[in-house]
């Protein structure tokens, strides 16, 4: 029988039922009531409205200076399909739980799993994700050169955590939004159990302005980092690979002969690698360069996984790449 994804890595609180059928688009949002307020940030003088703040096609930028000049497919999108990529993973490039951090990712890399996309040799194991259904639609109406043009723009940036891992039992009330947990404004808190728990550390300053200096908390099981660096580490007898042996003896990336290029998962958010973890294993991610982490994911259970990227968010990271 198959295994169950994990509700909170894919952004849910619940399992998908029996039969779930998704929609061919995610579903429009109910258009909100007009906001004058103008939103800024400590360190700008920029200031802009809800309405600029989540733009999908023209996203608020706080902060130019602290980046190059992104390509029009990272600003501005590709009307009417693709979004502007900083909408969603930032002008920074380091995303958030219910998306990728793509910061520092070899360009060649970056390039092989937006073809992937293309291809649809990336799908998710919960079929109620929406984005990556959007990112299916995106990569097969980018061209190559836009693509590549992404690629480089965030391939140059290097990656730096702004995950913050806790080991404990209890963790603040959540809810959902848009496939983020976000605490709660009433308070209180909520046993752990066997999940990971990913949420901004100042709430507004993430949801409502899109803050690109506020980073996250990731709550995890008491223990947890300590298995999951035994898992990552030695392989644990034989139940998996060492990480090292493919992603760098500091996990910042590597280069594999005859695959070429491989990602740094050092500091990375756990919600998002368990994600890819669980989708090698149940074969939502397939095509050629899958074959280097077949092995590595065959035996280990929802558990393990959970493990291994509460110790691989917890990890420093390499100042020299991500």
């Amino acid at each position: 029988m198959p295994e169950i994804p994990p509700p909170w890595a894919y952004g849910f609180k619940t399992p998908p039922p029996a039969n779930f059928i998704p929609a061919t688009a995610p579903a429009a949002a109910p258009a909100a009531p007009v906001d004058p307020t103008r939103y800024g940030l400590p360190g700008t003088t920029r200031t802009f409205t809800r309405a600029e703040i989540t733009s999908i096609f023209n996203p608020a930028d706080y902060f130019p200076e602290e980046h190059a000049t992104p390509p029009s497919i990272v600003a501005h999108g590709k009307a009417p399909i693709v979004w502007s990529c900083a909408r969603c993973h930032n002008f920074n490039g380091k995303g958030r739980p219910e998306n990728a951090g793509i910061a520092g990712l070899p360009v060649d890399y970056f390039v092989a799993e937006m073809q992937a996309f293309r291809r649809g040799e990336r799908t998710s194991s919960d079929p109620r994700k929406p984005n990556t259904k959007m990112m299916v639609d995106y990569a097969r109406a980018m061209s190559d050169d836009e693509i590549r043009a992404a690629a480089e723009y965030f391939g140059a940036m290097p990656w730096t955590s702004w995950i913050r891992v806790v080991e404990t039992d209890h963790v603040p009330k959540t809810e959902v939004s848009a496939g983020m947990y976000l605490q709660t404004p009433n308070g209180g808190d909520e046993p752990l159990a066997d999940r990971i728990i990913e949420v901004p550390e100042i709430p507004d300053a993430v949801e409502i302005m899109r803050s690109p200096h506020v980073g996250f908390v990731a709550y995890v099981p008491v223990g947890s980092v300590k298995r999951g660096s035994s898992l990552a580490t030695t392989g644990n007898a034989g139940k998996t690979m060492a990480c090292a042996l493919c992603h760098g003896a500091d996990l910042s990336g590597g280069n594999i002969v005859g695959f070429g290029a491989v990602p740094g998962i050092a500091g990375r958010s756990p919600s998002y690698l368990m994600r890819q973890l669980f989708d090698f294993k149940s074969a939502h991610r397939t095509g050629s360069r899958t074959i280097l982490m077949q092995p590595v994911v065959a035996n280990l259970s929802p558990g393990d996984m959970r493990d291994i990227v509460a110790y691989l968010a917890s990890l420093p990271v390499s100042p020299k790449k991500g």
